[in-house]
């Protein structure tokens, strides 16, 4: 049986190119496209049902996975939802508070859902190596990272960034208070134990991410580039067909997808 999808924000950047790529699956079916009432002419798909209610769509397809890359009110929204009619979702929204990524950890006891900040398949295998290669590198090298993004983003740093900080900051032993995402005036000596995260926006950037380590008479770079949006769609399509026959219990990652 073909995996149903609803697709919100249908019409944007994301949401368009994920509608494409499920409608050219023959493994799924694209059953609702979800976007803004006054967007909804705007829509290039063709699903069994355009609406601007997700509560509409959900309520038909309750089998549905609902791919959400939208912003973090709407998602949390959007959460609801699916709670209500039990529907599966894969979230990719990033720039999501505390309390909201809390409410994700709860609401995923109750349906899987699969949350990442990034699903190409490249930046998540970084995540992975990331920690072994701090490992392997020592103290004696300091860490920075670097992102760049397109002029229409909407959060800074990234969520990747953040997530990529994140771990590193682990690899060393290091707490969240010892990230620093900006420098500015007469900061002093760089502290031993301190990952800077620096954001840069400008152009149709769809996403740059570099790690450098910096060490006694050398340094590493490793850069990821996304070229294009349809490698994080290709991501969306990926967790969807993974989660449609998962149960509930933890936040998924990419990284189960990965290691399934």
């Amino acid at each position: 049986m073909a995996v149903q999808v609803i697709v919100m924000g249908a019409a944007g950047r994301m949401g368009s190119i994920i509608g494409k790529l499920v409608q050219e699956d023959k493994d799924m079916e694209l059953v609702a496209a979800v976007e803004k009432e006054e967007s909804l002419s705007n829509i290039n798909l063709k699903p069994n049902l355009i609406t601007s209610s997700l509560d509409k769509a959900a309520s038909k397809y309750k089998e549905a996975v609902i791919i959400d890359f939208t912003y973090p009110e709407v998602t949390i929204n959007n959460v609801q939802v699916a709670l209500k009619y039990h529907n599966k979702m894969v979230i990719g929204t990033t720039g999501l508070n505390e309390e909201q990524m809390g409410f994700l950890e709860k609401s995923a006891a109750k349906i899987p859902i699969l949350w990442a900040p990034n699903m190409s398949v490249g930046i998540n295998v970084l995540f992975e190596l990331m920690p072994k290669i701090v490992e392997m590198l020592g103290e004696l090298y300091d860490v920075e990272i670097s992102e760049i993004h397109h002029k229409f983003k909407k959060d800074a740093p990234s969520g990747t960034a953040v997530k990529l900080a994140e771990i590193l900051a682990r690899a060393k032993g290091f707490g969240k208070e010892n990230l620093r995402y900006c420098r500015q005036g007469i900061i002093g000596e760089r502290p031993k134990n301190e990952i800077g995260v620096q954001s840069l926006r400008g152009g149709d950037v769809v996403g740059d991410h570099t790690i450098y380590f910096f060490g006694p008479g050398e340094r590493i770079e490793i850069t990821h580039r996304a070229h294009s949006r349809e490698t994080f769609a290709q991501g969306a399509v990926r967790a969807a067909k993974w989660i449609n026959d998962k149960r509930p219990g933890k936040l998924y990652s990419m990284k189960d997808v990965l290691l399934a």
